[in-house]
Order: C-alpha cells, then sequence, then structure tokens
C-alpha cells in the first residue's frame, strides 16, 4: 500500500517516531493554520505507531467533545485503519472502540475536554498513549490529567491546536518549552495540505481578516487589539428603507442597570437584515424598567410579524420566563460562546450575510466603538458598547452558526 499526495510536513508527522535521532523524544505537538491538513495526518500516525509498537493496551482519543472527536476524526480515521488493514469494532454507548491489527489489538477510550469537570473522567485510567486535538480548547487540569495518565513504558503524547491568544497557557507551558519537555514542534499552514485547491486557499485568504486571518490563515499566535469589527462598511453592510423578508427572528441581550437591546431580524434572499431595534438604556434614561415592560417593547418591535423564535440572553432567566407567561412568542436561550460568535459575525459582515438598517442608531453606534481589551491577556472584548453587539452574537450562532471542521483527504493506493 503507497499513500499519496502528501506534503513533507505531513510526512514528517506520518514518520517522526520511526527515526532514530528522534526516539528519545516524548511526544509531538501540531499547531498552525486551519485545513492545513494536520489534523488527519497526526491521528493516523497515532493509530499506525500505537498499532505498531503495542499489544493489550489502552490509549485515550480526546478533543474538546466527544461529539467534535467523532464527527471530526474518527469518519477519517475509520477510512485509513480499513485502507491500512486494521479492524476496528467499536462499543458507541461505552465510547471506546477495539483495534486488531497484525495480531496485535489494543482499546482506544473516546474522552472530551470540555470543562474543569473533564480530568475526573480520564482519571485512574492507565494509558499507553494519548491524542489530544483541540488541545488549545481544553481546560489546563484536563490535558495535565492525560498526560499524567501515560504511564506505560514508551507511551508518547500527541497534541494538536489552532493557534490562539500567544499569551494562552497552552502556549507559553507547551509549544514555548517543547524542547524542554522533549517534545517535537511543527507548524503548519494552508500550502501542507497538497489536496486544497488553490481557489479554496485564495478563498481563505478573502473571507478571513484582522485577528481572524492571521490565525486561522497564517497560523500565528496573534493578540486581538483594535476594533471588533474593522471589516465593517457602511456601503456595504447598511441599508435604508423598508424590506419584505420570508422569515423573522428577535435577538435579546437582556439589562436591568445595564442597557437592553432587542434586534428585529429578517431574511431575504440568503441575507439577514437587521431592520429595527429596542434599546433601553436605564442610565442614559434615567429609570428601570420591568420584566412586563421590556416585554411590552419586544412585542411593539415584532409589531405584528410572524416571529419564528426569540434567542435570548441565557443570563436572563427571568425575561425568559416572562416571554413563555405570554405564550406569544417560542423563546430560546442563546448560545454564549463569545469569541466563536465574533468569529462568525465577522465572517458574516465581511461576506455581506449580514445588513444592518441606517435608523438602527445604538447598534452602528456601538459597532464603531466595539473593541477588544488589550490587557485582559485573552481574547476578550471590552465590557462597553457591547449590547446590541452581543444580542447580534446571539442571532448569528443560532442563524448563521456553522462548524468549520480541519481535515484534508488522502488518497491511498493498492
Amino acid at each position: 500500500m503507497k499513500i499519496t499526495r502528501l506534503s513533507e510536513n505531513q510526512r514528517f508527522v506520518f514518520r517522526w517516531w520511526t527515526a532514530r535521532d528522534l526516539s528519545d523524544y516524548d511526544g509531538i505537538i501540531c499547531d498552525g493554520a486551519v485545513r492545513s491538513g494536520k489534523t488527519f495526518c497526526l491521528s493516523a500516525s497515532f493509530m499506525t505507531w500505537a498499532m505498531t509498537n503495542f499489544d493489550e493496551c489502552i490509549f485515550g482519543l480526546c478533543s474538546k467533545t466527544i461529539v467534535s472527536l467523532k464527527r471530526n476524526i474518527l469518519p477519517a480515521l475509520r477510512g485509513y485503519m480499513k485502507a491500512m488493514g486494521m479492524t476496528a469494532v467499536e462499543v458507541a454507548s461505552k465510547n471506546y472502540m477495539d483495534v486488531s491489527f497484525c495480531g496485535r489489538k489494543n482499546r482506544f477510550y473516546y474522552f472530551g475536554g470540555r470543562d474543569e469537570g473533564s480530568p475526573s473522567l480520564i482519571q485512574g485510567v492507565t494509558l499507553a498513549g494519548v491524542l489530544l486535538d483541540e488541545a488549545a480548547l481544553m481546560p489546563r487540569s484536563f490535558i495535565e490529567q492525560a498526560v499524567a495518565r501515560c504511564s506505560v513504558a514508551g507511551s508518547k503524547l500527541w497534541f494538536n491546536c489552532n493557534p490562539d491568544n500567544p499569551y494562552h497557557w497552552f502556549k507559553k507551558e507547551w509549544i514555548d518549552k517543547a524542547e524542554e519537555k522533549r517534545l517535537i514542534y511543527r507548524h503548519f499552514v494552508l500550502e501542507d495540505n497538497p489536496t486544497l485547491d488553490r481557489a479554496v486557499i485564495e478563498r481563505y485568504h478573502r473571507i478571513y481578516t484582522g485577528t481572524f486571518y492571521e490565525r486561522f490563515v497564517l497560523g500565528k499566535w496573534t493578540a486581538a487589539e483594535g476594533l471588533v469589527y474593522p471589516m465593517f462598511d457602511e456601503e456595504k453592510n447598511v441599508f435604508e428603507g423598508d424590506i419584505q423578508c420570508e422569515r423573522y427572528v428577535i435577538s435579546c441581550d437582556y439589562g436591568t442597570v445595564n442597557p437592553s437591546s432587542f434586534g428585529l431580524w429578517g431574511e431575504s434572499g440568503g441575507v439577514w437584515y437587521r431592520l429595527r431595534e429596542y434599546y433601553y438604556d436605564s442610565r442614559r434614561e434615567g429609570m428601570q424598567k420591568t420584566d412586563e415592560e421590556h416585554y411590552k417593547g419586544l412585542e411593539e418591535l415584532a409589531d405584528g410579524l410572524c416571529i419564528e423564535k426569540v434567542i435570548c440572553d441565557p443570563s436572563a432567566a427571568s425575561f425568559i420566563q416572562c416571554i413563555r407567561r405570554h405564550g406569544k412568542f417560542t423563546v430560546q436561550p442563546a448560545k454564549n460562546d463569545v469569541v466563536s460568535g465574533i468569529r462568525l459575525v465577522s465572517d458574516c459582515i465581511k461576506d455581506g450575510r449580514i445588513r444592518i438598517n441606517r435608523r438602527c442608531r445604538d447598534t452602528l453606534r456601538e459597532i464603531n466603538l466595539y473593541r477588544w481589551d488589550e490587557k485582559a491577556g485573552k481574547d476578550a472584548p471590552v465590557k462597553e458598547n457591547d449590547h446590541a453587539m452581543d444580542d447580534m452574537r446571539y442571532f448569528a450562532a443560532e442563524c448563521l452558526g456553522r462548524e468549520k471542521d480541519d481535515f484534508f483527504v488522502l488518497t491511498v493506493e493498492h
């Protein structure tokens, strides 16, 4: 069997553990651009190494969640194992698979390193090796626990991640100290994936801007700074007048002392238009409003339209109950991953899939003032001028959200 169309960087990842001069290294870290081919070649190399060097041992396959592991890694890995002549028997209900190859048999458990409670899931197991995908998205405690579990002689560590803030603990403690920890470090760029079409590479260069361009396209660990939405262009992203839309939703960021911001969104021709807004700042007005008074503002914003759903600030429990009590609108708590939401809104602004009516004055004011907090030491916007920005994130995560998988296609010749 021969594997073709691999870049030199990918070939290195496949073979590093066979090189005598690298035998004393305890693992490998791969980072860099999205879609650069690092995820698959690392996981396929990990599986080949495990099934070549061990028998009757246990290994860990880890991602931020087991769902993302099953979606992003296992499908391509199963195809690779089949092509290599490996046999896998999966026990999905218990999140593991038993793999057989050339008379050897090993077990691979699936783990999700989502939050600070995750280390307990991997605690107690003895591993001969662990693959940690999306390492920068996992809690430090989970990674340290997974590393501590690798106590079998000859065990090795395999890390993969996309870049984040340069002050991120994983960069400071693992990438910057890779040589000290006896780990190999390899950086990937888009051109390291030879199966990526040139037009696709050019599209990534076109659609990303600012911090996200430097991270996802150039693969740099870059600090977020300046305006959050520097790509916002009034000529492209602002409109006037009324538009007849096919569907309508409302997004809500709720505040008592802080402002409340609700946006009416309508979709037409694949573009979402922020048609009207409700923005109430109690400090500016000199008086706070009750849940019922804010609900009245919500009804006035809807203005008799058929509203598909109201996407509400997940921390506004009392207001969500108020909406449900009236029984007029379907309401659901919003997804509140700030950086992912900002990245999605950035993409949609750049692509022209979000447009703002000129009469939404507070939204336009905030979007031109919304800035990254350069003193935070992590990706976080300044907690000012962010209320319409929050409700816009909630809307985008629900109505425009999409996953970006990191993979490449492998051709196999027998």
